[in-house]
């Protein structure tokens, strides 16, 4: 188990590639699904700085607030409100430029200006989302739905 995060220097598409495998290592032979993906969350947020970085889970009918890294969240969201339950609706990544233009936005934070969500997606069904902000407008571009849902691929694997 590896509990120190190294930099990565370069582009957008380096600091991913060279976290994934930090990920692996410290995710290990962990089985504990909070645990895994609390470190997950940690570690996305130290290396980028992002705003929030986070997991929902599905639970019943509501994706339901789980390990997180940032400032207060919402608790449950229903499928297909705001970003996220657009994300668990649709079944895959959702990048919105600036959250105050998408209709039906759950303003968690005024704070928050744009958002990714990725989908959690074991045999065919959304188990949860990842869901990703930044306090600035357009953070989050291709490069980030392609290596998050590759993340997001690989984690549902390990947890």
């Amino acid at each position: 188990m590896a509990e120190e995060l190294v930099k990565i220097e370069g582009d957008k598409s380096a600091v991913y590639e060279g976290l994934f495998p930090q990920i692996q290592a410290l995710v290990g032979d962990e089985t504990d699904t909070i645990a895994n993906l609390a470190n997950v969350s940690a570690v996305l947020k130290e290396a980028f700085g992002f705003f929030w970085v986070g997991f929902y889970l599905v639970k019943q009918d509501q994706l339901v607030l789980g390990p997180f890294q940032g400032p207060i969240a919402c608790t449950r969201i229903q499928r297909g409100n705001g970003v996220s339950g657009q994300c668990w609706e649709k079944a895959e990544a959702v990048i919105v430029d600036d959250v105050d233009k998408f209709p039906g936005h759950i303003a968690c934070s005024a704070l928050s200006k744009s958002e990714i969500v990725v989908p959690l997606v074991r045999n065919g069904e959304v188990i949860g989302v990842l869901d990703v902000d930044s306090d600035e407008i357009a953070t989050f571009d291709s490069i980030d739905a392609k290596y998050l849902t590759q993340l997001c691929s690989w984690l549902v694997t390990v947890i």
